[in-house]
């Protein structure tokens, strides 16, 4: 939880809300390398950077952008019901906290609205 609110998108919640959150949510590490969403595939869970360095590339752009704790993906996908619009990969060892589409939609989407 603590992890959580130090995300700025989640930081206003409250307390009751992050822990519901928190308690959904699955942490994963992620090696160096390795993909944890690729462009293009259905999107079903929404993503926060907890520790490392992730790219977002765009097959026919390039990198987007570089994602550092804090930082989220995935939300396109849920908002829109688009499939993914990146691959996102590690730089870096990294370890992202993720939660279903359900989760998602009952307590992170009204933060978009």
């Amino acid at each position: 939880m603590h992890e959580l609110a130090r995300v700025e998108l989640l930081a206003g919640l409250p307390g009751e809300t992050l822990t519901k959150l928190a308690e959904r949510m699955e942490r994963e590490d992620v090696a160096p390398g390795k993909r944890v969403v690729a462009e293009g595939e259905d999107g079903g869970r929404f993503y926060i950077v907890l520790t490392g360095l992730l790219t977002a590339v765009q097959a026919d752009r390039g990198t987007r952008n570089v994602l550092r704790p804090g930082d989220y993906f995935g939300e396109v996908s849920l908002l829109m019901n688009l499939p993914r619009t990146a691959t996102v990969q590690a730089v870096t060892p990294a370890t992202v906290a993720s939660c279903d589409r359900a989760t998602f939609d009952e307590l992170v989407r009204p933060l978009f609205t």
